[in-house]
């Protein structure tokens, strides 16, 4: 899953207080990842803390579905994989 960046255009400049241990993280993130800007390094880690929040998002939603099928549709959902299974050719 990858979220688009937003473009240039679309930005908003914004000024942040960071401690000093923060800054130096971010631009040791820059020269290892030999980027042009610490506010790209910023961007990136938003986007993948969006995605890991997407991620849960999604997950807590499938297991939320599946504990709320009764005895009747698991057996019916395992009968549908097993008949799934056997639609891929062999590997032999």
């Amino acid at each position: 899953m990858h979220m688009p960046r937003p473009s240039a255009a679309r930005k908003a400049k914004k000024t942040f207080s960071l401690s000093l241990q923060s800054v130096t993280y971010l631009e040791s993130l820059r020269k290892e990842k030999r980027s042009k800007s610490v506010s790209s390094i910023l961007e990136e880690i938003i986007c993948e803390q969006q995605q890991a929040k997407e991620m849960e998002r999604i997950s807590a939603s499938v297991t939320r579905y599946y504990d709320s099928l009764n005895a009747e549709e698991i057996a019916q959902d395992r009968a549908w994989g097993d008949f799934a299974a056997t639609q891929f050719p062999s590997e032999d």
